[in-house]
């Protein structure tokens, strides 16, 4: 059984890094690849949709919108070279969840322990915004991966995350999204962090502190319903 969970995950996967259902996504994400940053001229582009990734075993999963067009588009990695990645990070690394406080590319070594991070939509959008259709069409491999997962608590970054893990969860009526929101989903727990986008973590409206106390409220819930996680099984999968 614990070895049909990984293969399950590498086949969802597969199955997401092979998507073209929306588009508008497919033709934005390989044109950003095409094109480039100046910064970037001499790197190849992911381009394709990121799936997400971390210890098969994990029972947090952190869910964010999508992958930013130079950060994962680039690096195939979702939260991965760009800045916003780079104050999530920080955040698992400082409460135990990363072994590195940093992600630059998806073989720098970097692995998650008792964590996966996902996205509710996999290709990069134009300006950051899926539409509905494009996030409904997505929405199957987030869901697919947290069954697959049987993590008890979802982080949501972002009220567009949010809304995405409440239609996952089917959870009626819908409760407003906050920082520090948490909402009981059957036998899971929802709960609601600001994004650490620039805009955000800049003006101070998410800062490190707010971050840490909501990874490390997910690891409490973790905590009181599961047995301690298993030290020296965590696994990163690969990708593609």
């Amino acid at each position: 059984m614990l070895r049909a969970k990984p293969e399950g995950l590498s086949a969802l996967q597969r199955e997401i890094v092979s998507c073209r259902l929306c588009p508008r996504l497919v033709e934005w994400r390989e044109k950003v690849a095409r094109e480039k940053r100046a910064a970037y001229s001499d790197e190849t582009y992911w381009g394709r949709p990121v799936p997400g990734f971390g210890d098969p075993e994990a029972r947090v999963v952190v869910l964010g919108l999508a992958p930013a067009a130079h950060g994962a588009n680039r690096t195939g990695r979702i939260f991965t070279g760009d800045r916003s990645g780079d104050f999530l990070f920080a955040a698992l690394h400082r409460v135990g969840f990363s072994n590195s406080p940093f992600s630059r590319h998806r073989d720098d070594g970097l692995r998650l322990d008792g964590l996966w991070i996902s996205a509710a939509v996999r290709c990069a959008p134009p300006q950051n915004k899926p539409t509905p259709s494009e996030r409904d069409a997505c929405l199957p491999y987030a869901a697919r991966e947290i069954e697959l997962l049987d993590a008890t608590v979802v982080v949501c970054l972002g009220a567009f995350a949010w809304d995405a893990a409440l239609r996952i969860f089917e959870v009626s009526p819908k409760p407003k999204f906050s920082h520090g929101a948490e909402v009981t989903a059957g036998a899971a727990s929802l709960l609601g962090c600001y994004h650490p986008s620039q805009q955000n973590t800049f003006t101070g409206v998410l800062t490190p502190e707010m971050l840490d106390a909501v990874l490390l409220r997910a690891r409490a819930l973790v905590r009181e319903g599961d047995p301690p996680h298993e030290p020296g099984r965590t696994t990163g999968l690969p990708i593609g």
